[in-house]
């Protein structure tokens, strides 16, 4: 963990600038750090994350005190590295300073209430991400989670080129399915269900990524009933049965972290990667999606659920059992959401105070 006085911690940067002058209408939850320093300079490898709880005890909550809309949340390309943040403390407010100039000294400061900035040059290359990308960077594209409904009717492999038993790059596929009018689709092979922790049901399935294809000629009535493709990558062996996906569009990467707009309440369904215990900067499934009220950006705060247990010191009721009391839900951390299915997403877990389990609660912030 990088240390919080020098380089910070993780997420919302921009928005911490207005976070003072908007301080009297900030709910309780929104309060600078104790130890917030009077200083920071953004530095290659620095997150919105990391910066905003340099100076927030909540690092998700600057865009309740800056009043963002959804637009502004969505596309917070403000900081760059060499920028300086200042805690004015006299003020209550937080100023953006300009790199050190040639002397050595502090460029100018901004006296005029900071607002969002967004630079068209070098745009997603130099701006500070949200949170850490190389983390997250295979699960935005990849299927890595398929939905019961996608796999009905989804096309498959069905034949290979000269009766291969596994396809490498290059090597054609004869796909049978409807197309929908995409050329590349992703290979994928279902692997162990999902369960809902609370319903038992499942929910979905943890997908094998196998590669990609890129469509040659369609199927021709009465010349041929399958599609011909060839592979474009292959990350794993592919062969018949396999299941294909349009490959979806790239997603954005950059995100503020925020609230969800309506109170969720959700579950650990699994941790990636078949462990059953996940800490800081793992990634975790849940039984909510974008149809359930999330969004890429939502923050969750992680608890273990209470326990049921015994209450020796009261009156003892029928048959002499002891009576049952339920302990609260302890908070173990915070979830960023940056994936969402329809009723499933993926979540990084940032601050953790304690292993993460399947059947934690996830839930809106208080």
């Amino acid at each position: 963990m990088k240390n919080f006085s020098t380089v910070g911690t993780r997420l919302a940067l921009a928005a911490l600038f207005a976070v003072a002058s908007a301080a009297s209408a900030a709910p309780l939850s929104c309060e600078f750090r104790a130890d917030a320093p009077d200083s920071h300079t953004v530095v290659k490898g620095d997150t919105l994350w990391d910066i905003s709880a340099t100076f927030l005890l909540k690092p998700w909550c600057w865009p309740t005190v800056w009043g963002m809309n959804r637009e502004e949340i969505a596309n917070p390309h403000w900081i760059y590295p060499g920028q300086i943040i200042w805690f004015d403390r006299a003020a209550g407010r937080l100023r953006l300073g300009n790199r050190l100039d040639a002397d050595g000294g502090v460029g100018s400061l901004s006296n005029d209430r900071l607002q969002p900035r967004t630079r068209t040059q070098g745009l997603g290359k130099d701006a500070v991400p949200s949170i850490p990308a190389g983390v997250i960077e295979p699960f935005l594209t990849q299927p890595l989670i398929i939905e019961d409904d996608e796999l009905k009717g989804a096309p498959r492999i069905v034949a290979t080129q000269e009766g291969r038993v596994f396809l490498g790059k290059g090597d054609k596929a004869y796909v049978r399915g409807e197309l929908k009018d995409n050329s590349s689709f992703q290979v994928f092979r279902p692997g162990a269900p999902l369960k809902d922790p609370v319903t038992k049901q499942i929910i979905g399935y943890e997908a094998f990524y196998l590669g990609t294809l890129k469509l040659q000629a369609e199927a021709r009535p009465g010349a041929s009933d399958v599609h011909t493709f060839t592979v474009a990558t292959a990350n794993q062996e592919m062969g018949k049965g396999d299941q294909l996906r349009a490959v979806p569009p790239t997603p954005m990467q950059n995100y503020v972290p925020h609230p969800p707009e309506q109170q969720v309440a959700a579950h650990v369904v699994a941790v990636y990667g078949g462990v059953t215990h996940a800490g800081q900067n793992q990634i975790v499934s849940i039984n909510r999606g974008k149809l359930d009220g999330l969004d890429i950006g939502a923050v969750l705060q992680l608890y273990h659920a209470g326990r049921t247990v015994s209450d020796s010191t009261a009156k003892k009721g029928w048959f002499g059992r002891e009576q049952q009391v339920r302990l609260p839900d302890e908070e173990v951390g915070s979830l960023f959401i940056f994936r969402t299915f329809k009723h499933i997403s993926y979540g990084l877990i940032m601050q953790v105070t304690a292993p993460v389990e399947v059947g934690d609660v996830a839930k809106s912030p208080e």
